[in-house]
């Protein structure tokens, strides 16, 4: 993990409006921010199934069918039910023009998408390839978290709010002042970023033997916190 912290400041020392949210007095605000970097444990997959056939029944059935068998399937991947959710099925006609500018009834498509967490992402893709066995159409998302979020988001907060200090500290110093009583205290932003990418090995150098799925480098899940701060300021 790495801490990387920037800071912005405003010393004010004069009579502020009744309605400011800011004291009266001499007073420094600062702004603390750190970020925390950990390798992601958890996967969050998208994906959807389509079918068209001539009756909307047929289409339900084909879709329905591809469902149940990526969800038995799922098992093999230590998958809980819990983690899974398989959206209503959504069926509609579907029309084209004829030359005649006709509007001509052609069948029915349906259409259903699923959500499922992978906890073992060494496994990802073998998920993949199964979901494409079984006729699975579109991986639409991947999304990187981690298990341990919620005390990743607590731990860089509290670093935000130590940044903050260590900069109301340096600043004041410098003004030969010192950081006086907490006036008031912000946490105004938190944000959490994750990705894959996919690398996949093609050319005509390679045969059957040296071909390779695609491989996915693991990136980072990164978790940022803003602070700011408001200390009253000692003049010596």
């Amino acid at each position: 993990m790495k801490t990387l912290c920037s800071l912005m400041f405003l010393i004010c020392s004069f009579t502020l409006a009744a309605n400011s949210s800011l004291p009266a007095t001499r007073h420094i605000a600062v702004q603390g921010t750190a970020e925390l970097t950990t390798t992601p444990d958890i996967a969050v997959i998208s994906m959807e199934v389509t079918s068209m056939q001539k009756t909307a029944l047929d289409a339900k059935a084909d879709v329905d069918k591809r469902v149940n068998t990526l969800l038995d399937g799922l098992n093999d991947f230590a998958v809980k039910t819990d983690d899974v959710t398989a959206s209503n099925l959504l069926t509609e006609p579907e029309y084209i023009y004829t030359d005649g500018n006709q509007q001509q009834l052609v069948g029915y498509r349906a259409n259903r998408s699923l959500k499922l967490k992978l906890t073992n992402l060494e496994q990802l893709n073998q998920l993949l390839d199964f979901a494409l066995s079984v006729r699975i159409d579109e991986v639409q998302d991947i999304q990187l978290q981690s298990s341990k979020a919620d005390e990743l988001r607590k731990q860089v907060t509290a670093m935000a709010a130590e940044n903050a200090k260590a900069n109301g500290k340096a600043l004041a110093n410098a003004f030969d002042a010192r950081l006086g009583r907490i006036y008031s205290i912000n946490s105004n932003s938190q944000r959490q970023r994750g990705g894959y990418e996919m690398i996949q090995v093609t050319g005509a150098r390679l045969n059957a033997a040296d071909a390779a799925p695609g491989r996915y480098l693991q990136a980072t899940v990164s978790f940022n916190s803003t602070v700011d701060a408001v200390f009253e300021l000692s003049v010596n």
